[in-house]
Parts: C-alpha cells; structure tokens; sequence
C-alpha cells in the first residue's frame, strides 16, 4: 500500500501546526477576557468613599457588583485578601449638577456624575499594573426628586463603572 505525497505532507503539516496552537501562553473565553493561565485568584478590596458628598451604600454597592462581574465572566477564585490581581478603589467624586437650563434660568436636567480612582495590580504579571480614574454619569428630570431617583442613578452608574473597570483589568480593552 503506498502512501501519497499529500497525504505525508498533510500529516507532516498537522504535526508541526499543533504544538503552535495548544501553545498559546493567554487563557481567552467567550466573556472576552484574556488572563494569563497562572493567575488563579482574585481580590477586590471594598471601595474607599472619599466623596466630599457621601452616600452611604455606594461603597458597598460598586464593591460587590465589581466582585459578581468577576465571579460571572471569570475562572479565578475570590479570595479576600492575597489574590493574583488585587482591585483597590477610592470614590474621590459623587456630585450632581445642572445641565440643561430652561429660558426662566431653571435646571430642567440635572446630572448625578460618580467618580473613582483605581489601582489594579497583576502580582505574577506586574506589566499589567496601572491606577487610573473612571468616571460615569446619569441624568435625571429636575422635576423628580433627587432622593425619588438616586437608587436607580446609582445603581445605573454602578454597571457602567463596573464594565469599564473589568474591560481595563482582565478584558484589557
């Protein structure tokens, strides 16, 4: 039975093409992030609140919702102190403001702007390490009470600010 010159260089092909492919040092997944295959663990330390204008349940809000988008979109372990990647944040702004101004000088929208400052740091991967601030808004009628909205504002906010940190950390978007 001989065997042909195709066939040879096809098996020949396949041979030298595998280990390139299994090869590849970055874990992706369908969530989008690209981690390393070492890191292992995660830490998010809860959220500093040094907001000249505190609300009281944000610190703890964004903290958990940034530890659920890990758990969801991630493999890693949550570990509460000592992970791979280590989270620390400070809300450095929480401030409403008017921007839209009727022809009577009256705010008829207003703006409810949260702003923090982040430090990620990679332990096994320190070239990934960065601090850097985000910071996201919502808008609300000036005709609602601030109080009626500032749950649903909030919360909001808190799912942008949360997808913009996980795109920076682990989606490195």
């Amino acid at each position: 039975m001989r065997l042909s010159s195709r066939y040879i260089l096809a098996c020949l092909m396949v041979a030298i093409m595998l280990p390139m492919v299994t090869g590849c040092r970055i874990q992706y997944s369908f969530s989008g992030t690209s981690i390393q295959p070492d890191v292992k663990s995660f830490t998010v330390e809860y959220f500093e609140n040094k907001a000249p204008r505190i609300n009281p349940s944000l610190a703890n809000a964004l903290s958990e919702a940034l530890i659920d988008k890990y758990r969801k979109l991630t493999p890693l372990e949550m570990l509460e102190e000592g992970g791979d990647l280590l989270v620390v944040g400070t809300i450095t702004g929480y401030d409403t403001k008017p921007i839209a101004v009727t022809a009577d000088e009256v705010a008829s929208q207003n703006r409810l702007t949260i702003s923090i400052k982040l430090t990620y740091t990679n332990k096994l991967h320190p070239e990934e390490d960065f601090e850097k601030s985000f910071s996201a808004f919502a808008d609300y009628d000036s005709m609602q009470s601030f109080d009626a909205v500032e749950a649903q504002l909030c919360d909001d906010i808190i799912e942008i600010l949360v997808e913009d940190i996980f795109n920076a950390t682990v989606a490195n978007w």
